[in-house]
């Protein structure tokens, strides 16, 4: 069952005016978050839709879980809690690229594709608002020294803990999506739907770290003098501009997260081909 354009956008508009009320979406946020909403509710329908809107409701409120003790960490991240047009795209923009490829050509390896991509994002925001939280110092995952909280590329067992368990839920939720629309739709949206618990929690899990990889090697971090403190972005809080001190320039962390869920996509994409030809 696929929903046609007006019952896609309705629904869009609905789940982002939701979010932008919470304070979740901001105004760029919420616009994206209508285009990217549409396309996706639209084209893939039912069992699409419910996966980002397990994505945007579980992170939406993991992003205000404790805000008074992350607050502290704020200024450490590019962005807040608000998200904004480079968010949303960064997190639901390749879904929104796969729903398209998806009309001209109506296969299940790309379903599988965007369970990856979702469960990547929502594995990666599970492990952000949740693993600055852990009680342990973290480590940067390429050396394994101990970093500061919050520091991009730095994983917690906690925190790499909940990026496995926002992966796997996306995964029960597409399983759960799929075997409804089979059910009671009599719709084969995809052949073998307990797989779809593996594809998302490995590749969304993968997508998650690769994350932190790129987080801890080439994403542009930035050093505030006046504050002497470190942060995502080329311009502090505290109104001073910062210096570059690792990484590209040009490599933000809406950019991280966007090759990320590529990278999930991708990986998602290989498990259904190894899963089909075994």
């Amino acid at each position: 069952m696929t929903y046609d354009f007006l019952t896609g956008s309705i629904l869009a508009v609905g789940v982002s005016a939701f979010a932008y009320k919470r304070g979740s979406l901001s105004l760029s946020g919420f616009v994206s978050a209508v285009v990217t909403g549409t396309i996706i509710f639209s084209i893939g329908g039912l069992s699409w839709a419910v996966l980002l809107i397990t994505f945007f409701f579980t992170s939406s409120a993991l992003s205000h879980y404790k805000e008074n003790v992350k607050e502290a960490l704020a200024e450490k991240f590019q962005k807040g809690n608000r998200r904004d047009i480079g968010q949303v795209i960064a997190n639901g923009g390749w879904g929104a690229v796969i729903a398209l490829v998806f009309a001209f050509y109506p296969e299940p390896v790309l379903f599988a594709a965007f369970v990856g991509t979702v469960a990547s994002v929502n594995a990666d925001t599970w492990a952000t608002e949740l693993g600055v939280l852990s009680s342990a110092a973290p480590r940067l995952i390429t050396s394994g020294r101990v970093a500061a909280v919050g520091t991009s590329g730095a994983i917690t067992l906690f925190g790499t803990f909940a990026a496995f368990c926002g992966a796997f839920l996306i995964g029960i939720v597409a399983f759960a999506s799929v075997l409804t629309a089979k059910l009671i739709f009599s719709t084969d949206v995809f052949d073998s739907p307990a797989s779809l618990i593996l594809i998302a929690t490995v590749s969304g899990l993968s997508g998650s770290l690769f994350d932190s990889v790129l987080g801890a090697t080439v994403q542009g971090i930035y050093y505030c003098d006046f504050d002497q403190k470190e942060t995502e972005s080329d311009f502090h809080r505290c109104g001073h501009a910062t210096r570059l001190i690792r990484g590209w320039r040009w490599l933000d962390n809406d950019l991280v997260n966007f090759i990320a869920s590529v990278f999930a996509s991708i990986a998602a994409t290989g498990i259904y081909w190894l899963m089909i030809l075994r």
